[in-house]
């Protein structure tokens, strides 16, 4: 059958009377900002503190956008008679945003986390030359990166914050004693132990001080009392 004229135009004009129809959802940017999950890939912010200029991430850039200048500094030994260290120190951290094509590579393989994703998108310029961040600029976008996600409530606690209170506990353990030390008072005694552990000992000692069944024989076997031998009772 022969499609009758004019009924593609008539299709088309149904779309646009129900979509006319319909109430506009469109936001009114930059009066009203837009709603951005997260993780929304924006802009990325250096936290300079932990960068050790290991250059993995300008090395691994598949645009090599990331410029990095840094020099080595001697560290005198702690000790007498102990060696000197050498360390990197940053000189330049730079980001060419108008080459980068927000891969996230340089995140990823960040094996310090000196590297983070914002949100932030608002930082077009009229000169293309504007788009490369140093690192001044880089470090202000860290005050726009959100907080991580909190850790489900059965969850282990990360190894860095065990690591982390245990060596805070073991500092102040050790202020404590010497503060008692320069006051000349004994350090707190410890906590004695509590009543349940203290009836679970007395039960082992009791144990240990009563007989022992033999592994081999089966309860009734040992507690049964053995027969005698007839013929050495007539001996006797």
């Amino acid at each position: 059958m022969a499609p009758i004229p004019g009924s593609g135009l008539a299709k088309g004009l149904a779309v646009t009377l129900r979509t006319m129809t319909r109430k506009s959802v469109t936001e009114q940017y930059p009066e009203a900002q837009p709603d951005l999950p997260p993780r929304t890939r924006g802009v990325i912010g250096l936290f300079e503190e932990n960068c050790t200029v290991c250059m993995l991430c300008a090395r691994e850039c598949p645009d090599w956008c990331i410029y990095i200048d840094s020099h080595k500094e001697t560290i005198p030994a702690a000790a007498p008679g102990g060696r000197e260290r050498s360390r990197n120190v940053l000189d330049r951290f730079a980001i060419d945003f108008s080459l980068c094509m927000y891969c996230g590579i340089c995140i990823e393989v960040c094996p310090f986390d000196a590297l983070f994703w914002s949100p932030e998108f608002e930082y077009a310029e009229t000169d293309i030359r504007d788009l490369t961040h140093e690192r001044d600029k880089l470090r202000e976008w860290m005050w726009t990166v959100p907080a991580p996600p909190a850790l489900d409530p059965g969850a282990e606690e990360p190894k860095e914050l065990a690591t982390a209170r245990k060596t805070a506990e073991k500092l102040a353990a050790q202020q404590r004693s010497e503060a008692a030390e320069a006051t000349g008072h004994a350090a707190p005694p410890a906590a004695p132990a509590s009543s349940g552990t203290a009836s679970h000992a007395d039960e082992q000692a009791r144990a240990a001080e009563g007989p022992t069944r033999p592994h081999g024989d089966s309860p009734q076997q040992t507690d049964r009392p053995r027969p005698t031998d007839r013929r050495q009772e007539g001996r006797e």
